[in-house]
């Protein structure tokens, strides 16, 4: 008896250490850096980013627009600044199984994707202005 109850406080008192940290910077950047990554949301396919050397990144919502940007730490979370908005997106990223967890935390309560896949394949980006 004094074995199990001695195994069941091992496990309690190890539980905080196993409550998931975000990832340090550069704990992101060694996973992204010249990656495409898919993001889902809900099961459903949400975005792709592709991580480019000194923390620039493309993104797409998988509609052929893509918004260039970069991206840097700040109070440790991820901000990304992209062309068409200065407003910094922060997020705090999480490994998770075989991939990431992001949770956006400029309101953590709406958004929490997963990386649904890895793909060396090119994004989908359309010129500016295509077919006008």
């Amino acid at each position: 008896m004094k074995q199990i109850y001695a195994i069941a406080l091992t496990c309690l008192t190890a539980l905080p250490a196993l409550a998931a940290e975000p990832m340090s910077a550069t704990d992101f950047e060694d996973y992204v850096n010249g990656k495409t990554l898919y993001f889902g949301l809900n099961g459903e396919a949400y975005g792709v980013e592709k991580y480019l050397p000194d923390r620039k990144v493309q993104w797409s919502f998988l509609d052929g627009k893509c918004k260039d940007g970069f991206w840097y730490e700040q109070a440790g979370q991820i901000c990304f600044v992209y062309e068409d908005n200065p407003d910094p997106q922060c997020w705090s990223f999480f490994r998770e199984g075989s991939g990431l967890r992001a949770v956006f935390e400029n309101d953590p309560s709406s958004t929490v994707l997963y990386e649904a896949q890895q793909n060396d394949d090119p994004m989908l980006c359309h010129g500016p202005d295509v077919g006008v």
